[in-house]
């Protein structure tokens, strides 16, 4: 068997189904890693632990007297520092909140504890997680564990969720995507994010930054993986989850099929212009090996620009975001990050009609982009066009969201899925943009894509 940090959510699953661990061992096998590892890695801003091991004692206890409640029973994980559970803190990344004590938990917390998870901690965020690097200047920057040298991006605002799941602290994790902000971190960090479609989960309970735009969503090291538990966050019963896995129906059926016989989107010269050429080859890479299972593969010119949806976003998020958080920053006794003040505060004087304006390009451009979509399963892009950069080289005037904001723009749903690592050792990322509630093609096309490229292994040097 690999070795326990190895072990993904399905792969726990079937260990604890043969005995050859239980969740206590995996519990305090973790705990033990985090304890000698985040010193350095910085992902947590809570560690859980006397919790997460009485969760553990009894989830060993339920499982061992045939009482399994489903995949995720007995599962470790972890929750972006958004996301309430009560009596504990919830900081949202700012000095501000750093001890505000919740009085409620978040509904998709609710559904993973219910269904049997552990809860590790709480995991570092950008303040009010309005930043698409993870840089946080206030109460610390993860570590991208890709290179043990030098400090990475590890992406953001999900930064804590990203590096914790990438360096084997946890085997998965919840984020929250506003503009990208769960494949970001995924797509720096190695791993596979499912960007959920508007409005599937709940927002009842987690922090908000953009409530037009606000998803939250699985972060995993596998797309089976990012689907138990994103059909856990939905609110599937756990039984009826199971019973798909082992009769391999539903969404666990769907993502048996292939991809041979389906047209997928590909970028044209004009998207593919601002990647950066180390991420080029490895989409190219992937294009081939998609084109290799089967799929057809056809340019897809968009009924809109890029920079005209990330921007429009970018106004939406700051005029929402200075809704929730302006009181925080127009507070001169408040210490804030200065990089996130100046976005937040840049909603304050952005005109009613540009908002509204908008809102209503949003929904008109849904439905150009699902006519030009039309007999194409999906739209393949880099997750992210640049590989992680060094922390001290960000323009933080700048963001790697060319892609990722698209998608909350329309309000579609996308998966980050490793596409291998580029020259300098670095992972890249294919992001698969599928129409509304079509999750299940997603992770369908995630699935084949990763079944024939194998795993691009883990970072060095986190032992």
């Amino acid at each position: 068997m690999d070795a326990v940090e190895e072990l993904g959510i399905n792969e726990l699953n079937d260990a604890f189904a043969v005995g050859t661990t239980d969740p206590m061992a995996v519990t305090r096998h973790l705990l033990d890693r985090i304890e000698r590892l985040d010193q350095k890695l910085g992902a947590f801003e809570a560690v859980l632990a006397e919790n997460a091991m009485l969760a553990a004692e009894g989830a060993a206890k339920a499982i061992s007297s045939g009482h399994r409640i489903g995949p995720f029973h007995g599962v470790p994980f972890v929750l972006k520092d958004l996301v309430h559970v009560e009596g504990t803190t919830t900081t949202g990344g700012t000095n501000a909140h750093a001890d505000r004590v919740s009085s409620e938990t978040a509904v998709i917390a609710h559904r993973l504890i219910a269904a049997g998870g552990i809860l590790l901690g709480k995991t570092k965020t950008v303040e009010v997680a309005y930043g698409p690097w993870g840089t946080n200047t206030q109460r610390g920057t993860p570590w991208n564990p890709w290179d043990m040298g030098t400090a990475r991006a590890p992406g953001g605002s999900s930064s804590g969720t990203g590096a914790s799941v990438a360096a084997r602290l946890a085997p998965c994790g919840v984020g929250t995507d506003t503009g990208g902000s769960v494949r970001i971190p995924s797509a720096f960090c190695g791993l596979t994010g499912l960007k959920v479609t508007e409005g599937v989960l709940p927002l009842d309970g987690i922090q908000p930054l953009s409530h037009t735009l606000d998803t939250p969503g699985p972060m995993c090291r596998s797309a089976l993986d990012a689907a138990i538990m994103y059909e856990t966050m939905v609110g599937r019963e756990p039984h009826s989850i199971d019973a798909n896995l082992r009769n391999v129906t539903g969404l666990y059926g769907e993502m048996q099929k292939g991809i041979s016989g389906l047209a997928l989107g590909i970028m044209t010269d004009a998207e593919r212009s601002i990647v950066d050429p180390a991420v080029l080859v490895c989409y190219d890479a992937a294009l081939e090996q998609l084109a290799a299972l089967g799929a057809e593969l056809r340019p897809l010119t968009l009924p809109r620009g890029i920079d005209e949806m990330r921007f429009g976003v970018a106004t939406i998020i700051g005029v929402e975001g200075y809704h929730y958080h302006g009181d925080l920053y127009e507070d001169p006794t408040n210490d804030m990050d200065e990089d996130v003040k100046k976005r937040i505060m840049a909603g304050k004087t952005e005109p009613s009609e540009k908002y509204v304006r908008l809102m209503r390009e949003r929904l008109e451009d849904r439905t150009a982009f699902l006519a030009a979509m039309e007999g194409l399963a999906a739209f393949l892009t880099p997750s992210v066009p640049i590989p992680a950069p060094i922390v001290t080289d960000i323009d933080q005037d700048t963001a790697p969201s060319q892609f990722t904001r698209m998608v909350n723009h329309l309000g579609f749903c996308g998966l980050a899925t490793p596409m291998g690592l580029t020259d300098g050792g670095l992972p890249a990322s294919l992001q698969i943009v599928g129409r509304p509630r079509d999750e299940a093609m997603t992770l369908r096309i995630g699935a084949a894509f990763a079944r024939t490229t194998g795993d691009i292994g883990r970072p060095g040097g986190w032992e």
